[in-house]
């Protein structure tokens, strides 16, 4: 079983963010909070009926219910690093990434609006 992703410290997400709100965003601070949101997610609903992916950066199982151990999972969220960021952060809604086509979800419990944002 992989490691469980952990929250970066509060001083590098803060840098990170300052650093991608001021221009084009660098990978390693994509990379940094990609992995740091996605580690909030797993505290906030924690389970392992939902994989949420954000390739090429990392992928986490969440919210409670019929666990997924093998193959293709039932439910799953997909997205780049630069939406998942804005959703966590609340700059962008999820209902908005998801019609733009900015977030694909399929499957059951895959509508993520009450965990987020995340920080």
């Amino acid at each position: 079983m992989p490691a469980r992703l952990k929250p970066a410290p509060d001083g590098d997400v803060a840098a990170a963010l300052a650093r991608l709100a001021s221009g084009p965003a660098e990978r390693a601070d994509l990379r940094l909070l990609t992995k740091h949101f996605l580690a909030l997610l797993e505290t906030r609903a924690p389970g392992r009926s939902v994989e949420v992916r954000v390739p090429p950066y990392a992928a986490v199982q969440v919210i409670e219910g019929v666990r997924h151990t093998r193959g293709t999972p039932p439910a799953v969220i997909e997205t780049d690093a630069a939406t998942w960021i804005a959703l966590a952060t609340g700059g962008l809604g999820w209902a908005s990434a998801v019609a733009d086509g900015r977030v694909r979800a399929s499957g059951e419990r895959t509508d993520l609006t009450p965990y987020l944002p995340l920080g």
